[in-house]
């Protein structure tokens, strides 16, 4: 079904073809040929979350533990990778007040489920791998949003090159492409930069300014997304590195063209937002990266 804006008044002309007739209005898609009745029927449909159902919570605990391990291997495949900074964090099924993360310096794309460390609501390593080195800033940042957003399993957070640059203009991103909706009204942007978060109140205030919204462009550092299933938060970091790309280069031309970008009209957007910015989305998206870095890591990223 098309957006608000595509569509214009319409009445059957009686041999088949609808033209269009002020004093009989009727909306249809932009799409030649197709009622807005049969754009709906025809739309795509996003199958439910698929993955294993376990009333077991230390189950779903190792199933979610080799999903977070996979998305650190999607991390270091796209280069979001950057020394030693930048943390996933996953809500622990069994202990909900404490998370798992990646131990502090461990190479991403080695990492396996059995590294994995789980981190108290006072900061302490509590289980894990032999690797119990713990990133201060992943505690601060993370523990923030976990507490404040119990909606929210997962939290992803790199320094990743265009996020990173994009996020020295402070600006949130534009509404220019069908990628940016999904981020429609459902992004904040924390501006300041206090150093490297060493301190709780930091944490508490990117928590603050994320809100209720699923990304936040954090200024002169990078991005950070969340989610309720790992797939979703992390498929919102990889498509708003992508978007604050395309920006960059968008605003370049049309800078050097004398112009600006064309943006988004706000039905348009509120409309595309509801299919590709839902949680569902972000999950079903992520599914065949996932796919197949599970092919690539055989069972290597489990034990």
């Amino acid at each position: 079904m098309a957006p608000p804006s595509a569509t214009y008044d319409v009445v059957d002309s009686g041999a088949g073809v609808e033209t269009s007739k002020n004093d009989k209005p009727a909306k249809q898609p932009l799409e030649p040929g197709l009622t807005e009745e049969q754009a709906a029927a025809n739309k795509a449909s996003i199958p439910s979350m698929d993955g294993p159902m376990y009333e077991d919570p230390y189950k779903e605990r190792e199933y979610q533990k080799g999903r977070l391990a996979l998305a650190f291997r999607i991390f270091a495949k796209f280069g979001f990778d950057e020394g030693v900074a930048g943390h996933i964090t996953l809500r622990d099924p069994v202990e909900p007040t404490s998370f798992w993360v990646n131990p502090f310096g461990l190479a991403w794309p080695l990492l396996k489920a059995s590294d994995l460390i789980r981190v108290n609501a006072e900061g302490k390593v509590v289980d894990g791998g032999a690797c119990r080195r713990l990133n201060t800033a992943a505690y601060m940042i993370h523990h923030a949003v976990h507490e404040a957003r119990p909606d929210v399993n997962c939290v992803a957070h790199s320094h990743s090159i265009y996020g990173r640059a994009f996020c020295t203009l402070g600006r949130t991103i534009d509404t220019i492409t069908q990628d940016s909706c999904a981020f429609h009204n459902d992004i904040a942007l924390y501006s300041s930069f206090r150093g490297i978060v060493l301190a709780a109140d930091e944490g508490i205030a990117i928590a603050k300014a994320l809100g209720p919204r699923k990304a936040a462009l954090l200024q002169n550092h990078g991005l950070l997304t969340c989610g309720k299933t790992i797939e979703s938060a992390v498929f919102w970091f990889m498509s708003l590195e992508k978007c604050c790309h395309a920006q960059l280069l968008a605003d370049a031309a049309a800078g050097g063209r004398g112009g600006e970008t064309v943006k988004i009209d706000e039905k348009d957007a509120q409309y595309t937002y509801e299919t590709v910015g839902s949680e569902m989305a972000g999950w079903f998206s992520a599914k065949p990266q996932f796919d197949l870095m599970e092919h690539e890591s055989g069972v290597d990223y489990k034990w």
